[in-house]
């Protein structure tokens, strides 16, 4: 295919076989060397039923299931628009959260080895069950993928604020947890409070540098702030809800007559049975999602106040895994209902967004881009004018499988290396800490650097980490 380039850090792939929008991909040319294959994705789902504007791709774009992660596509619901659970993917709002300690790095610095000790025996990890909150059956389920971080707040864990810093307000609208069987409940039940395995973490970084000092103190952020930064997801639960919903799509697209290029795609339309089932899923799993990392985040501040007197307070928590129902100007200008899927990409509001929290509401949308072990994570913020429906990258972006990157290092001697650096690490593994070896990422400053170029957001400060806790 033949990649056009507009502008620096955005090409065009022209509409060709049965696409009907344009690709975009926002990026340079070194971030999609070896991204043949993620592209081919660009183009298929540029052929879904009512697509708008152009099926995008983030700066971080690798290989996913059905759409590339960092891949970005809007429906027109009213004009038989489409739903597909592989534009949010497995781990259904897999997200970030920020939180910022009154103390910097000097005053963390005799407690950082208490702390990093205390998280690695309360924080769990791996693939299994065994999350903070034992839920006490299933009623207490029903809540939690009703309410998310609602009723984790309402059961002392966590406190009030923690919501107005929470996209949605720490809950999905419209939930329902009908949609949601029994095997992704079981799944479910003992995981909440859990960081799961693969990428996600628990991070302890420092603030090494601002860049937009007005916005950083809107978030609550200083130079040589101690920060944690806690990535993770809807674990089992949302697996298990994205595998029953991709296979009732994919017996039900023949009745509304449509085909797909790959069957990783399938879909219905937002307006159908199936498609209102699976946003009810998904709300649901995207709460537990919220409800799992709000019980970290509290084990962590009871880690930090025991250990060094600090208190945590939350700078932001955003998915960037989700499919939302948003209205936005498409074509001519016309506002529109669409399903905006954001599948590895985070949701960027400008200034003056009304769905965002009052004292944000100046400065515009926190962004929380992690980036890999020993390197450096970034916060950034949403700019008006930003494309891609508000929309920008989600962090490093894989190069490598995690078999390849097991056989590059070894985990003692990235331990070790990372140890040596200043960062210390707390891993449940060795085998998973190999697998994710910076090496097996991009380079995430030169994706913040592409996204912040095409003009999709707004550099706000630079992290860089102290210590991880790793499953």
């Amino acid at each position: 295919m033949e990649l056009v380039e507009e502008s620096p850090y955005r090409f065009r792939i022209d509409p060709q076989r049965e696409m009907r929008v344009p690709g975009v991909i926002f990026a340079s040319r070194e971030l999609l060397r070896d991204a043949a294959k993620s592209l081919e994705q660009v183009v298929n789902v540029a052929t879904l039923p009512g697509i708008v504007s152009a099926s995008y791709a983030m700066p971080d774009i690798h290989w996913g299931y059905g759409f590339p992660i960092g891949g970005v596509a809007a429906t027109d619901i009213d004009a038989g628009g489409v739903v597909s659970p592989g534009g949010v993917g497995f781990d259904i709002s897999c997200g970030v959260r920020l939180l910022a300690a009154n103390c910097d790095r000097q005053a963390l610095g005799p407690s950082l080895g208490a702390v990093m000790d205390g998280l690695g025996q309360v924080i769990p990890r791996g693939a299994g069950p065994g999350g903070v909150w034992r839920l006490s059956g299933h009623g207490q389920l029903e809540r939690v993928l009703a309410d998310g971080s609602r009723y984790a707040v309402e059961q002392g864990r966590g406190e009030e604020r923690d919501l107005t810093r929470c996209e949605d307000g720490g809950a999905v609208a419209g939930a329902d947890a009908d949609q949601v069987n029994a095997r992704a409940r079981e799944r479910g039940l003992g995981q909440v409070g859990s960081l799961g395995s693969g990428n996600h973490f628990l991070e302890i970084q420092q603030v090494a540098e601002i860049y937009d000092e007005p916005v950083a103190a809107a978030f609550g952020l200083a130079a040589d702030q101690v920060c944690v930064m806690i990535h993770c997801g809807s674990r089992g639960l949302g697996h298990q809800i994205c595998s029953d919903h991709v296979r009732a799509m994919d017996r039900a697209m023949a009745r509304y007559g449509i085909h797909v290029p790959d069957r990783q795609l399938a879909c219905t339309p937002v307006d159908s049975p199936e498609g209102r089932a699976y946003l009810g899923a998904m709300a649901a799993a995207a709460n537990y999602g919220r409800a799992n990392r709000q019980v970290l985040a509290q084990a962590a501040r009871q880690v930090f106040q025991r250990e060094t007197g600090a208190r945590l307070t939350l700078v932001y928590d955003v998915s960037h895994n989700l499919a939302k129902v948003e209205t936005h100007p498409v074509g001519n200008g016309d506002r529109r209902r669409l399903c905006v899927h954001r599948k590895g990409a985070t949701r960027a509001f400008p200034p003056g967004h009304p769905d965002l929290p009052e004292d944000l509401r100046g400065a515009g949308q926190p962004v929380l881009i992690p980036g890999t072990m020993g390197t450096a994570s970034y916060v950034l913020t949403g700019v008006n004018g930003g494309g891609a429906f508000h929309s920008t990258c989600h962090g490093a972006g894989r190069v490598m499988s995690r078999h390849q990157a097991a056989r590059t290092i070894g985990g003692k001697q990235l331990r070790a290396r990372m140890e040596a650096d200043g960062v210390a690490v707390r891993p449940l593994s060795w085998r998973g800490l190999a697998e994710e070896t910076p090496e097996a990422y991009k380079d995430v400053t030169a994706v913040v650097e592409a996204s912040e170029g095409a003009g999709l957001c707004r550099t706000v400060a630079r992290l860089v980490p102290l210590g991880v806790v790793k499953g």
